[in-house]
């Protein structure tokens, strides 16, 4: 079995997670894809530092599979060498804004001036045209401008999720848009730009909270963790740690009523449907942490559970690393890294294909591991590449 993007190129631009993480994506299924980052290593590579080296936790995980070279774009000898790098590339990601993008000769007028049928790949915080277009953002802003924390924690106290769910949003999609436009180049020979954008895909995950403010103006407010738009589904305290229970729909909800032995529920008028039990699920939350508050998180997970009813444990993240089911899964690749004590588990690609191999082979490369090896199938002589390499350029 082949891998699906067997023999294209992808030159690796990005920063933190939105593009390097598309990047992974495509590496996964069989690209070559070329980090390339600053001279004296780009901010990411050092974010959770876990190795001697101060290589760090995230670039563990969005260097994975990928070869990695040191270069400054911005010197004229730079740009020489993007202008080979790119002659020898299919796609290139990048998530800079516009303006950085026109300055490293990396806009997409300049790539096809050297490979006409490129793929830009370019992705931003809040996209091209508009009055932001050249603001530079983080995952948060995502959160913040689309309504997402807002609707977060408290009307107190606005939540930003932990988790970067914007920035792998993005990556994700923007990974889809450069599948697409591979597909596409397979029919017609022609390149084209992806954009995607932390903003895009921050109001696409807001969308159905918007459209019902756009059009009955609901003006919900924050209810921490409890679902505004059915019951139950909150996070209760447990005699020994927490669990999240969520139920949609009326069977669901049947089931859990004769759980609770609250028959007289079903002919309630406030629970008779989702709506109704989201706007009452004050309600149905306190009867059911009064429930869970008498039993361990084991019991009360198992009765969910023999009820049907969707449940899990509040899970702290070494939990997780000793859970069965990622265990029995193969969820983590150990991958060792050298100047780090134990290997890094790196997740595995998140979707597979029954008939063609996805795959994490190898770590994250050392700052600059394989520039001369890229330089000199560039053409770049021992002596050219050693005088590049003297002016910081690599």
């Amino acid at each position: 079995m082949s891998n699906v993007l067997e023999g294209i190129r992808v030159l690796d631009f990005g920063r933190y997670i939105a593009g390097p993480f598309c990047a992974s994506l495509l590496s996964d299924m069989g690209a070559e894809v070329i980090r390339i980052e600053k001279v004296q290593g780009s901010e990411d590579r050092f974010l959770s530092p876990v190795s001697e080296t101060g290589d760090g936790a995230l670039f563990m995980q969005m260097g994975r599979n990928k070869q990695g070279m040191t270069l400054n774009p911005m010197k004229p000898e730079g740009r020489e060498v993007v202008k080979k790098l790119v002659a020898s590339a299919d796609v290139v990601v990048a998530n800079l804004p516009p303006d950085t993008l026109q300055a490293m000769g990396l806009d997409y007028a300049s790539l096809t001036a050297i490979k006409p049928d490129i793929i830009l790949t370019m992705i931003s915080a809040f996209g091209t045209g508009g009055p932001y277009s050249n603001r530079v953002g983080f995952d948060g802003l995502g959160q913040a401008m689309s309504g997402a924390m807002f609707m977060t924690g408290t009307p107190d106290q606005p939540v930003k999720s932990y988790a970067p769910f914007i920035d792998f949003g993005t990556a994700s999609l923007s990974a889809v848009g450069t599948m697409a436009a591979l597909l596409e180049r397979q029919k017609t020979g022609k390149g084209q730009v992806v954009e995607a954008s932390l903003f895009n895909t921050a109001l696409t995950m807001m969308n159905g909270t918007l459209i019902e403010q756009a059009m009955i103006e609901r003006n919900r407010t924050a209810t921490l963790n409890r679902s505004q738009t059915s019951g139950p589904a909150d996070t209760f305290k447990t005699n020994d740690g927490w669990v999240l229970i969520q139920s949609v729909g009326g069977p669901l909800f049947e089931r859990w009523v004769a759980l609770m032995g609250e028959p007289e529920w079903l002919d309630d008028p406030r629970f008779r449907d989702d709506i109704t039990r989201g706007d009452n699920g004050a309600l149905i939350s306190e009867r059911l942490a009064r429930w869970c508050a008498e039993r361990s998180s084991a019991e009360v997970l198992a009765e969910m559970e023999a009820a049907r009813i969707p449940a899990g444990p509040v899970m702290s993240p070494q939990q997780v690393l000793d859970d069965p089911h990622v265990a029995a899964r193969g969820m983590f690749k150990q991958l060792d890294y050298p100047g780090a004590d134990k290997p890094a588990p790196v997740m595995t690609t998140p979707f597979s294909l029954s008939g063609n191999p996805t795959a994490v082979k190898h770590r994250a490369p050392l700052l600059g591991e394989h520039t001369n090896k890229i330089m000199q199938e560039l053409g770049y002589s021992a002596e050219q590449i050693e005088q590049l390499r003297a002016i910081r350029v690599i």
